[in-house]
């Protein structure tokens, strides 16, 4: 909500730039969160400006590793926020090590554990701290992260895999499912505590989880199963994965960008770009539509996989995320969960740009505590 002109003075103002880098986009935001004086929970957060950088796959294919986009993503931020001044700096966390759900300062011990590899998998989250701490270092601010993907809810059962080795891991878009679940229940003019959903989050990578009163109790991890997406495989036959590991073709980082950067959509039609893809189906691509309608069935198998999980007993599926503005694809997701007979909450797009504003604002702005990492 923007606060008057007038009614500016009653206010401390704090302006945070927001940095989240996904799977191909990176998103850019300045927000303004003001706090009431003397009223401690009387805050409005402003968006004052967002962009939304596309990058080609194309151009994100040259690079071998995530790590490699780091001076090209961190040269385009720095590009666009120019020499404006901010009071903090929040980004996506990553799948860094198991967390409770909050705001992180980033500090070295986070960026040590990325450039070290001491974290549970490789996506391009990885890069906002990295990013972010860099140029909150040279403006002698503080960066957080918020929500991590590694927030860790599950409960006993879903960390199960079937191989005592390889216990699944809770990665996921949780960030933003966070926010749409705490919205559906404001829509529904009910408790969050006394809510579940089944929210499909769907991205360049896709997750479905089931949350139960306010908790993630599970959730397909995109770079290790659940459906194909427009760029990660999903679930793979492991008797096939084993035979072309070992067939002399592929190196370890070959095999890993064919999982989570080359495969899905794009490897069965060479592009992830939806709107490219239903205007070929619309031209009569009998593959494009068959590839289509895969994804989409592969989607609707794992939100029945988490109507399990909450023994059936669900207050509404939520479809969320960037794909999730595309009708076609919403609507034939829908005619598969109908059975289900449950209301469908469709939030397009994502709440990642004002949860990590509102996330680092209450910070900064001493409503909240920084959880230590």
């Amino acid at each position: 909500m923007a606060i008057s002109k007038l009614s500016k003075n009653k206010y401390v103002t704090k302006k945070v730039l927001v940095i989240n880098p996904g799977g191909s986009s990176t998103k850019i935001g300045i927000f303004s969160i003001f706090l009431k004086q003397g009223h401690k929970q009387n805050y409005h957060i402003s968006k004052d400006f967002e962009t939304v950088i596309r990058h080609p796959v194309k151009k994100l294919m040259k690079f071998k590793t995530i790590f490699d986009q780091l001076p090209y993503r961190q040269s385009i931020v720095e590009k666009i926020i120019n020499n404006q001044q901010f009071d903090c700096i929040a980004t996506r966390g990553g799948p860094l090590k198991p967390l409770n759900k909050g705001t992180y300062q980033i500090t070295e011990k986070v960026i040590n554990d990325i450039k070290k590899g001491h974290v549970q998998s490789i996506h391009p989250s990885l890069l906002g701290p990295l990013i972010s701490y860099a140029i909150a270092k040279q403006k002698k601010i503080p960066a957080y992260f918020v929500d991590a993907e590694s927030v860790d809810e599950f409960f006993p059962l879903a960390r199960f895999s079937g191989l005592a080795e390889l216990p699944r891991k809770s990665l996921s878009h949780y960030l933003n499912i966070h926010a749409v679940v705490q919205k559906a229940a404001e829509k529904l003019n009910r408790r969050l505590s006394e809510c579940n959903f089944i929210v499909a989050h769907l991205g360049s990578g896709i997750t479905i989880a089931a949350n139960k009163k306010g908790r993630q109790i599970d959730a397909n991890n995109a770079n290790e199963d659940g459906p194909f997406s427009p760029q990660r495989t999903g679930s793979l036959p492991l008797q096939g994965v084993i035979d072309i590991c070992f067939s002399g073709k592929y190196s370890k980082q070959e095999m890993l960008a064919k999982i989570q950067r080359k495969g899905g959509l794009i490897s069965y039609l060479g592009t992830d770009d939806i709107k490219e893809i239903e205007h070929r189906i619309k031209n009569g691509d009998k593959k494009a539509n068959l590839v289509y309608n895969a994804m989409i069935y592969q989607i609707a198998k794992e939100i029945g996989a988490m109507l399990v999980a909450l023994k059936g007993k669900v207050t509404a599926i939520i479809i969320t995320g960037g794909i999730a503005h595309q009708r076609m694809l919403v609507n034939r997701l829908k005619n598969w969960l109908r059975f289900i007979n449950k209301p469908i909450m469709v939030f397009a797009g994502e709440e990642e740009m004002s949860a990590l504003a509102e996330g680092a604002g209450k910070v900064i702005l001493k409503l909240k505590k920084a959880q230590q990492y």
